[in-house]
């Protein structure tokens, strides 16, 4: 006889057993919310090898929506489960770590190699060592999950990364011809990305904002127009956007190092 006996079809189950075991459906919910980050992702890949490149771009920022709403999704419903995560990291290196890395490659290897193979070279090397930093950043993330503060971020989260650089290639994508200046910037982009992924700024996480509580009314005001805002030009706002959050953190860590300098010959005593 086992020790937890199944009960019978008749037996009413206790309410609050049944308020605590979620539905079997829930579980697939978190998953398919993955997955959809996989696939666009995967878009983003197919869609740039096929020269589609404003669609690419939009596929990663599509990518990062899906990824948003997966974690939030496991926590509503309770079903998060070491499974899940390990899954959402797989499907963050695709969308966020190849896929923009692919993108800027087949955006402008091509065209920058007509200036030289070293150029070409340089080219390559800048979105394998993007994929390379967002597979670092992907791991320092998981082993340090439960010791860092939650208020920030060590090193430019993935996702920002990725919308970094698509940003920059949905919007030079509209150009004819940049030229060797603008695909040197391209490049350069997509590797201070990827230094950022793997370097010790503190980016803010934003975990600390009660989304769930009440707000005031002035704050509903900026919603619409942020749509208004990205609906104007959805690459350029975006990029920028996330371009902003990309160097925040640099910068921030720069002013305080020139108020340090200030500071110290005020502190110094008098001889």
């Amino acid at each position: 006889m086992s020790e937890n006996p199944r009960p019978d079809s008749d037996d009413p189950v206790p309410e609050a057993h049944a308020l605590r075991r979620p539905r079997r459906g829930f579980y697939l919910l978190p998953n398919l919310l993955t997955t959809a980050s996989l696939f666009s992702g995967f878009y983003a890949i197919v869609a740039a090898i096929d020269k589609h490149f404003a669609q690419a771009g939009m596929a990663v920022f599509i990518a990062m929506v899906f990824d948003s709403l997966d974690g939030r999704m496991a926590r509503l419903t309770r079903t998060e489960s070491a499974f899940g995560k390990e899954y959402d990291s797989l499907s963050d290196m695709v969308s966020f770590g190849v896929a923009p890395a692919i993108v800027a490659y087949q955006w402008g290897v091509v065209r920058i190699a007509e200036y030289g193979r070293a150029w070409g070279r340089f080219g390559w090397l800048a979105c394998f060592f993007y994929a390379a930093a967002a597979a670092l950043r992907l791991a320092r993330f998981n082993v340090r999950t439960a010791s860092v503060d939650k208020r920030f971020f060590e090193g430019l989260p993935s996702p920002s990364a990725a919308a970094t650089v698509a940003g920059f290639v949905w919007v030079s994508s509209q150009w004819r011809e940049p030229g060797l200046t603008g695909l040197i910037v391209a490049f350069t982009v997509t590797a201070l990305a990827g230094a950022l992924m793997v370097s010790r700024f503190s980016f803010y996480s934003f975990k600390t904002i009660d989304f769930d509580g009440p707000i005031r009314f002035i704050f509903l005001l900026f919603v619409p127009l942020a749509f208004v805002l990205i609906a104007s030009d959805p690459p350029l706002i975006l990029l920028v956007m996330f371009g902003g959050y990309a160097v925040s953190a640099p910068l921030q860590w720069l002013w305080r190092r020139l108020r340090r300098r200030r500071r110290l010959p005020q502190e110094r005593p008098h001889s």
